[in-house]
């Protein structure tokens, strides 16, 4: 029991520095006179319009973004709850 309680405290740090890497990491793609730079956790950075920086835009994305997420899991918990595995969908 100790051994595999080690082992998740290990995969707990190994997650938490891999979710920081992915925090780290920026994205562009340009199209046009618009950049968009994304992070890996797919978060939106930062959106450039003719190079200037627009915050509201950003802020916006992320709201929506994290909507259809929470849309998603919502319609994904009765699916995941009739798998029968503990803990989740319940």
């Amino acid at each position: 029991m100790m051994d595999q309680m080690k082992e998740l405290m290990a995969l707990q740090k190994k997650a938490g520095a891999i979710q920081e890497k992915l925090g780290n990491t920026h994205i562009e793609a340009d199209e046009g006179n618009i950049t968009v730079v994304i992070n890996g956790k797919q978060e939106c950075v930062n959106i450039f319009i003719d190079g200037k920086e627009t915050p509201n835009i950003v802020k916006a994305f992320n709201k929506a973004l994290k909507k259809s997420q929470e849309i998603a899991a919502h319609e994904m918990k009765d699916v995941m709850g009739n798998l029968g595995i503990p803990g989740i969908g319940k």
